[in-house]
């Protein structure tokens, strides 16, 4: 009987969901799209846990597996929405701090999803983080990855990403570029404004962020785009990453839309 009904219940959403998403994207204004869209794809290891395979495995390379397939259908939404840039993290510092044997296994899946992304010819793939603590073969691929075509989507893959040590790392890059322009170091105090620390962020040239997306559930952005994020907007959804549909993306396009942006003022 359980089973006739959650039949039923996708039946329904089958039909009922295509219809909800065509009147989400009627009634958005694709002018007002914002430039740079942030997300953070959290809920990769519980989505394991509540939906285990036929042998009952619900290891967390399984659900981080299944984070790794949905980015490239993202993009896709994010391409036919008129985005310019997508952040998307994949690896926090602090992940770094598991166990052994799954941040192996993640930074593994890492360096496919980079390979797909790459593959696709679609998009202009950007690394953002703290290189230094990725193994080389990673480091070698990321660099392998950067392409430069004008008219495609920024994808910034933000990974060993923490917004305080980008801060940090910002604020050393000026100093070295201040001493290489003979400057002391009281005259570099001086001239330090957040302009310049803007121009050494590992995002420099590109827009900060107008709306940042976090799934899972959870209601805080961890450090994520720390600095880039003083005037953004946050959605907060629900559903875990690999669980994120197109509809779910609309929504939160819709309700950044229906925010009045004041900066402050």
């Amino acid at each position: 009987m359980k089973m006739r009904s959650s039949a039923l219940r996708s039946a329904v959403k089958a039909i009922l969901y295509p219809l909800y998403e065509r009147r989400l994207v009627r009634a958005l204004d694709f002018s007002q799209t914002p430039h740079h869209v942030g997300v953070i794809l959290d809920g990769n290891r519980r989505w394991a846990k509540a939906n285990p395979d036929q042998m009952g495995g619900t290891s967390p390379a399984r659900g981080h597996r299944a984070g790794a397939a949905k980015i490239i259908e993202f993009l896709g939404w994010c391409e036919e929405a008129k985005v310019k840039v997508v952040t998307i993290w994949l690896l926090s510092n602090d992940n770094f701090k598991r166990s052994p044997e799954e941040i192996d296994a993640l930074l593994t899946i890492i360096g496919e999803t980079v390979d797909g992304l790459k593959a696709t010819g679609r998009w202009n793939i950007k690394s953002v983080g703290s290189l230094e603590l990725l193994p080389e073969w990673l480091r070698d691929k990321l660099k392998e990855s950067r392409s430069d075509d004008p008219g495609a989507i920024e994808v910034n893959v933000a990974i060993g990403y923490g917004g305080r040590r980008e801060i940090v790392d910002s604020v050393k890059r000026y100093m070295v570029d201040a001493k290489e322009h003979g400057l002391t170091l009281d005259q570099a105090a001086e001239e330090l404004s957040t302009e310049k620390i803007a121009n050494f962020l590992y995002t420099a040239g590109q827009p900060d962020p107008e709306l940042l997306i976090r799934t899972s559930g959870e209601q805080r952005l961890g450090g994520f785009l720390l600095w880039q994020s003083a005037q953004s907007e946050f959605y907060f959804c629900e559903a875990y990453w690999p669980d994120f549909r197109r509809v779910d993306f609309l929504r939160a396009l819709r309700a950044y839309s229906l925010r009045h942006r004041r900066f402050g003022a």
